[in-house]
Order: structure tokens, then C-alpha cells, then sequence
């Protein structure tokens, strides 16, 4: 069957599978041919090891994520690019938005692992799940977890585990390389976060952010991690194509660590770029538990003197005793939700069988299952932004009526984030005592930024400097100039500048979070630092968001229609603190079934008056007409977004929201690959 006349495979979860026409879009993004790899359609094998022989640079030494040295596993060149006509992150909504399901009890039974643990290197796990998928109660308060399997439960038949030969078969054909080994130690510390002021938290040692791991693409991790929490965790690798055992999400992909325990996660490295590592249980990520992973390219075509790193951060965790716990504690008891978050969900998804099917059956969704657009925004409900009585408790803060916030000339509906950390860090810093970095006039500097917050977007900007664009979670991107960035939670940025005499803030501003702010300081001569109060003109400057990135080509994907349409319906409100995806919570039995090979499409529509930073695990997606590749992307209120990938990473993988609180409540399901 010619491409033109291929049927698309519609996996709406409200009813049976339909299928429409391909008739391509006038546009869309081009073949992925990355550096390394055949040109033939459908090839997305490794052109094998190599030798990796770094880039001699000044300063902070190797730079990584350029040319594309992409793996992948069993990847056939078919289907189209997205053909949604977007606006800032995404298209308006098709339909008026639906109310989701609120939880049906607050207590969901406390069953066993959600999926058994995979063969190889884990060892001392929590298999008994009595707490809920994602960890266990202690003295810290409730922490929950992403999953609310219960002892009725089981997994569906007919897929892909994280330990099976096919996971095994694709890592075997990425390659092999050096092993480069590393230690990790989870463990509650104090962290002084600058002027002598100190919180009691948990960290990876002794330092916030963690200890930089950096590696070469073509190398492979081993990493060891000690667990001395008073809870069980595990270490999610943000941004890496890696093998589905090694993804670390408890009773999906493995079994948590529990306290005291240890695990060795190996995996081989493919793909360079900024990225960055943290737990996936509960609201750990919102305490001290992360650290920048950087994969360096050995055929880097970038050009520069020197490099920074930027992680930033919201902070709560040991400010006036709150805890990240309590905060979502907070959530949950204001909504009468009582309990952990997703360890004691019970309702829809939680105790039974949740194959959504080839044939879309189970799902229970609202979206239009042909993934059209109607015409016009939505401009009632979960259009606008949220009044006064959807904020409470919990750390939780009100903020009026629907927020305009202005970028430029852009105005950006909705709400951000409801959580008000009361202080925001740059690499561990607060802005009274900031991080400073040290350069020379006209030192082409490389910035990777990353938002490593729970709950916080953040609008970037250098001042007195323009940044030059090149890449975005990695991937390279055509290059762009702009005074500012706009990052979601989990996202990534590389920029380049050329660096002026005197002292400049590096300011990340919170959006819609009370005019709070983050700071560093570029110092390369004379001058005093700036104050945490100061704000760069830049910040009102042109604002760069994802759409309007093109790919390099690259890594730009085709104009091809998709093999299969999964729609993904944004659903929860504050009042009830019921987020979800097409009306469901998360449980680890959840599927939306995938095959191998296939182009698949996502179809997202935020039927919430919140943004959400939607993230896929083990894979990166391309945005509309030939946008950027990213694994995570913000959907803002009342927009749909689709996005296109390959099925080319066998496994179980999570799609959800990276705002901690909105995933630990239950925005976030499952693909799984067909066996």
C-alpha cells in the first residue's frame, strides 16, 4: 500500500479504533539523517562504535549535543508529520472541555508491585508495594507514588517487558563502548544554600545540584546507587534513549530501592546533549535529588571558549518545616483526597486491567477520536485561568482570575504553577548569594540551562547580552537569536553568547509566581553584582518559545502521515486536585499500545486552566511543521498540541506532566510496545 494510501490507526480510548484517509499535510519535517547513519529510508541502525576522541576546547572543557549520533531499534520510515496548525504550543481545542471523574475514595488498597522487577543488576527492593506503586510511609510525612495498583490488579497480556529479549536486542544494537563508572548516595543531609543559611534536606551527597556526571556519546553509564533515605527511590534519567529496564520508574520498569539498598543501572549512551537525572517517586524530585547529566559530542561543530552549566530550581523543602510532602498532603486534604497521592488513589484505573487496546477500548476519554481541530478557542471552563477559590492550602497560593502573562508582544494564558516556593536557586544558590561564573570579554560562552523546578516555569535572560539558540533537550535546533527563554519543568536549552566587559545578572524569572526570581552573575571585569531585585530589559525583550524552533536538519523529521493517533485529553481542576489523562488517574497496569516501527502521533488538549510540561520517556517527539525535537513540551490551557515520534525503544514508558504535584496526583499513563 502506497504511503498516500495507508490507513491511520486511531487509538482514542473513548471507543473503537477508527481510520481516516492520509492525505498529507503541505508541510512537515524531513528525514532524520543524523551524522553516522544511513541515508536509506527506514535505517535507524548505529553505524557502529567509534572510537570517541574528544574536542580540545577552553575553559570548562568538551561540548556535547550537535551532529545527531542518534540509536535506535527496529524503526521503519512511514507515516507523516504533524498537520495541527499550531499557535503558541498548540492549535485551539476541538470541543468544549469535559469535567474529569473526580477520586472515587481516598483510600486505594495497598497491592503488590505493579510489574515484576527486571533480571540483571537490581538487588534489595521493596517488592511488596504495601504503600502504594512508588514508595512507603515514614516520619517525613505522606510521599506517595506514581502508581495505584492494587492488590486486584494485574498487567495486560501481549507486551513488551522492561527486562524481555526484545529490550535486550535493542540494546545490543546500539553498540558497545568504554564503561565509565560512577557512584550516586541518596541520603538526608544539610545543604547551605549561600550567606550561611542551611535547610535540611535530601541530596546526592553533599552538594546541590548533585555532581555533575558527564560522559561521551558512545560510552557506556554504570552507576551505582546507595540509598540512605528514609524512603525508597530510584534514578530516572531525563532526556536518554535508554534501555526500558534501566528507565527507573518503580512497578513499571523496576522495583524501588529501598532504604538501604543499592542498584547498578547500566546502559549504553548514543545520544549527546543536556540532560539531567533525578528520582521518579513521589515528590522527591522537589527536595535536593538532582544533578546534570551531560553527554558530550565527539564530532562537536560547535565553537566556543567556555561552558556553563545552569540548573534552576523552586524551593521548599526545610523552609519553616515544610516538606514537598506536606505540600501535596495539602492538596489532597483540601480536595478531601486523604492519603500519599498515587499510593492511595483508589477509583477509575487503580484496581483493574487498563489495556486501552488496538481496538481503543477502556480508555473513557472526551477526545475527538479523527484528532481534528473545530474552529475557535475555548473560551469558557478549562479555557481560562482559574479564580481565587482553586488555590488553598498545602503551599498552594491564589492567584486572582485568568493570568495574561506578556512575552513581547505574546500574551500566555493560564496558570503556571500553584505551589509558592518561597526561594528560587541557580545551581544551589539563592539570589541574595548567588552562583557567579567567571569569563573574559569576548569569550564565546556555551550556557546549558535546565529547570530542574517541581512546579515553577521560568522566563530566562542574560542581561546586557543577546543569546544565540542551538539547541533544545538536546537536539540541535536552526540557530536563533533572542533576549529571552521561556522553560517548562524539565526542559532543556543550550544558548551561545559572547561575553561583554562588567557584571551581568543571569536572571530566571518565575512566571506567575509573584515577581519571585532566581540569580546567577556573569562577572568578566570590574564592577558591583547585581541585586536580587534587578531586572534585566531583556526579560521584556523578544521571548523565544519552543514553536517557533525549527529542527536542524539534521535531526528534522519527515512530512509523513503518522501509523497510529493517540489522543491525550488534559483533565483535573484545583478544587479537586484530580489531574489526569482522558479522564483516568495513572496506574502502572494502564497501556496505550504502541508497535514497533510505527510513526506515532500524540494528540494532547489541555482541558485545564493550568500548563502542563508534557514529558515522554525514551524517545524525543518532533512539534509541528518541521518544530524542534524535545522530550518535554508545555501545553497551555485550552490548546491542542500533537506531536510525532518513532516507536523505536521497545518497552513500558511513562507520558505525563512534569509538575511534580500533578503527576504524584495522577496525570500520567503508559505506552507500551506490543510483543
Amino acid at each position: 500500500m502506497r504511503d498516500s494510501q495507508r490507513p491511520v490507526l486511531h487509538d482514542d480510548p473513548s471507543g473503537a479504533p477508527s481510520e481516516s484517509p492520509a492525505g498529507g499535510p503541505s508541510e512537515g519535517p524531513s528525514d532524520v539523517r543524523p551524522e553516522g547513519r544511513s541515508d536509506a529510508p527506514g535505517d535507524a541502525r548505529p553505524a557502529g562504535p567509534r572510537t570517541p576522541s574528544r574536542r580540545a576546547l577552553l575553559g570548562a572543557g568538551a561540548a556535547v549535543a550537535g551532529s545527531g549520533l542518534l540509536a535506535a531499534c527496529g524503526t521503519s520510515d512511514t507515516g507523516s508529520g504533524p498537520d495541527v496548525k499550531a499557535g503558541l504550543y498548540g492549535s485551539h481545542p476541538s470541543r468544549r472541555p469535559h469535567p474529569s471523574p473526580s477520586a472515587h475514595g481516598s483510600h486505594g488498597l495497598h497491592g503488590s508491585a505493579g510489574s515484576p522487577p527486571p533480571h540483571g543488576s537490581h538487588k534489595d527492593h521493596d517488592g511488596h508495594g504495601s504503600h502504594g506503586a512508588h514508595g512507603s510511609h515514614d516520619s517525613h510525612g505522606t510521599h506517595g507514588s506514581h502508581g495505584g495498583g492494587g492488590s486486584g490488579g494485574r498487567p495486560p497480556r501481549g507486551y513488551v517487558t522492561p527486562d524481555g529479549p526484545e529490550v535486550a536486542e535493542c540494546e545490543r544494537e546500539r553498540g558497545t563502548g568504554p564503561v565509565r563508572h560512577f557512584t550516586l548516595t541518596a541520603a538526608a543531609t544539610r545543604i547551605e544554600l549561600g550567606g550561611g543559611r542551611t535547610v535540611r534536606t535530601w541530596a546526592y551527597g553533599d552538594e546541590l545540584p548533585g555532581k555533575e556526571i558527564r560522559v561521551t556519546a558512545g560510552e557506556r553509564i554504570a552507576l551505582t546507587l546507595h540509598n540512605h533515605l528514609p524512603q525508597s527511590t530510584t534514578v530516572h534519567w531525563h532526556g536518554l534513549h535508554v534501555r526500558n529496564d534501566m528507565d527507573g520508574v518503580p512497578d513499571l520498569t523496576q522495583r524501588a530501592i529501598r532504604p538501604g539498598g543499592s542498584s547498578v543501572y547500566r546502559f549504553m549512551v548514543n545520544e549527546p546533549g543536556t540532560h539531567w537525572l533525578h528520582p521518579h517517586v513521589g515528590v522527591q524530585l522537589d527536595r535536593g535529588l538532582y544533578a546534570p547529566l551531560i553527554v558530550d559530542d565527539p564530532r562537536e561543530p560547535l565553537s566556543y571558549d567556555r561552558e556553563w552549566v545552569v540548573l534552576i530550581d523552586d524551593w521548599i523543602d526545610g523552609i519553616d518545616g515544610r516538606t514537598p510532602d506536606a505540600v501535596l498532603a495539602g492538596f489532597l486534604k483540601r480536595a478531601g483526597r486523604h492519603g500519599g497521592g498515587m499510593g492511595h488513589m483508589g477509583g477509575m484505573g487503580t484496581h483493574m486491567n487498563m489495556d486501552m487496546g488496538d481496538d481503543g477500548k477502556g480508555g473513557g476519554g472526551t477526545a475527538n477520536r479523527h484528532g481534528h481541530d473545530g474552529h475557535g478557542h475555548d473560551g469558557h471552563g478549562h479555557g481560562r485561568g482559574h479564580g481565587r477559590g482553586d488555590h488553598g492550602h498545602g503551599g498552594g497560593h491564589g492567584h486572582g482570575s485568568a493570568r495574561r502573562l506578556f512575552g513581547g508582544r505574546r500574551r500566555l494564558w493560564g496558570d503556571p504553577g500553584s505551589v509558592d516556593h518561597p526561594l528560587h536557586l541557580i545551581n544551589g544558590r539563592t539570589a541574595r548569594h548567588p552562583h557567579t561564573f567567571r569569563a573574559r570579554p569576548g569569550d564565546r560562552i556555551r550556557i546549558r540551562i535546565i529547570n530542574a523546578g517541581g512546579d515553577t516555569s521560568y522566563r530566562v535572560a542574560l542581561g546586557g547580552h543577546r543569546m544565540t539558540v542551538t539547541h533544545t533537550d538536546g537536539y540541535p535546533v536552526r540557530h536563533a537569536k533572542t533576549d529571552a527563554l521561556l522553560l517548562g519543568v524539565g526542559e532543556r536549552y543550550d544558548v551561545l553568547v559572547t561575553a561583554e566587559d562588567g557584571v551581568f545578572p543571569l536572571t530566571a524569572l518565575a512566571e506567575g509566581k509573584r515577581n519571585r526570581s532566581a540569580l546567577a552573575v556573569l562577572r568578566t571585569g570590574h564592577g558591583s553584582a547585581p541585586g536580587p531585585s534587578d531586572r534585566p530589559a531583556e526579560l521584556r525583550g523578544r521571548l523565544m518559545t519552543a514553536d517557533q524552533l525549527k529542527a536542524a536538519a539534521s535531526v528534522r523529521l519527515s512530512s509523513r502521515r503518522p501509523d497510529r493517533v493517540i489522543d491525550m485529553t488534559l483533565t483535573g481542576n484545583m478544587a479537586r486536585y484530580n489531574w489526569a489523562i482522558n479522564g483516568r488517574p495513572y496506574s502502572p497496569y494502564q497501556r496505550y499500545p504502541v508497535r514497533s516501527g510505527e510513526r506515532v502521533r500524540m494528540v494532547f488538549r489541555n482541558h485545564t486552566r493550568m500548563w502542563h510540561p508534557m514529558h515522554l520517556h525514551g524517545h524525543h517527539f518532533a512539534l509541528p511543521h518541521g518544530g524542534p525535537r524535545k522530550d518535554t513540551t508545555i501545553v497551555l490551557p485550552g490548546r491542542r498540541l500533537a506531536v510525532d515520534f518513532y516507536a523505536d525503544n521497545p518497552g513500558l514508558w511513562m507520558v505525563h506532566c512534569h509538575n511534580i504535584y500533578h503527576s504524584e496526583s495522577g496525570m500520567m499513563t503508559v505506552l507500551g510496545y506490543r510483543s
